[in-house]
């Protein structure tokens, strides 16, 4: 894929410094990597909104990527409420966007859907997703993707026309298309080494059973290279 493409990437969380070594850097470069050996000319532009950095307009960039959080849509700070209000704005605009789990999760919520804790409890390590309604933009096709997932929330009722694309046993909602905009409450960015030491750090919450599953499961080969093709094919338009 040729063209240069300015997307801005809505920081909606940041890596915390004992994760660093596992991800090489912030979650700017995590996606830079999942991003760039797939176009010859992508910048990739950072907004901090967690620290009150929001884009003034949805045409300020060609796309936009929103990442995951620590944090849940449905809480009550004053940075959600803007970053859902831009969200909406870039799809009222007919922007091309990409959300990423917490990403995902606040374009349905910006758009009339609902987020609420799973009751399927954790959803974490490798985990397959059945592409159920192919979007033109998904090229080449397939029929499932194998991706890293890590977490508790999920998107429980979908927006208004929105159409279900992708769907696990655990996640009825694994990824839809509203509009110009496409979520995914996996994560194609993160590597096997941040999966993992997200997983120990937390295995006394996900628990035992859940945690050794995941992490055996980080052995098999995953598909995040396609669904960043996907993406860039999103954005190019």
């Amino acid at each position: 894929m040729s063209g240069r493409l300015r997307i801005g990437l809505l920081e909606c969380d940041h890596v915390d410094d004992r994760f660093r070594r596992a991800t090489g850097g912030d979650y700017a470069h995590l996606f830079r990597q999942w991003l760039v050996p797939h176009t010859d000319d992508l910048e990739l532009v950072p907004f901090d909104v967690v620290n009150g950095d929001h884009p003034a307009r949805p045409d300020e960039c060609d796309g936009w990527l929103c990442t995951g959080s620590r944090a849940s849509v449905y809480d009550g700070e004053s940075w959600i409420h803007e970053a859902q209000q831009f969200v909406a704005d870039v799809v009222a605009a007919g922007r091309p966007y990409v959300g990423v789990c917490f990403g995902h999760q606040l374009l349905a919520q910006a758009v009339g859907g609902r987020v609420e804790r799973a009751d399927s409890g954790w959803g974490a390590g490798v985990r397959r997703i059945d592409v159920v309604a192919p979007q033109p933009w998904m090229r080449p096709g397939s029929p499932t993707l194998d991706l890293h997932f890590m977490h508790q929330d999920q998107v429980v009722d979908l927006p208004p026309g929105a159409t279900l694309v992708g769907k696990t046993d655990h996640c009825p909602n694994a990824m839809f298309a509203v509009g110009s905009a496409f979520g995914v409450q996996a994560h194609p960015e993160f590597v096997p080494e941040y999966t993992e030491a997200l997983l120990l750090a937390r295995q006394l919450r996900i628990g035992a059973a859940t945690t050794d599953a995941a992490l055996a499961s980080l052995r098999q080969p995953t598909d995040e290279g396609l669904i960043a093709r996907w993406a860039l094919r999103l954005w190019a338009g």
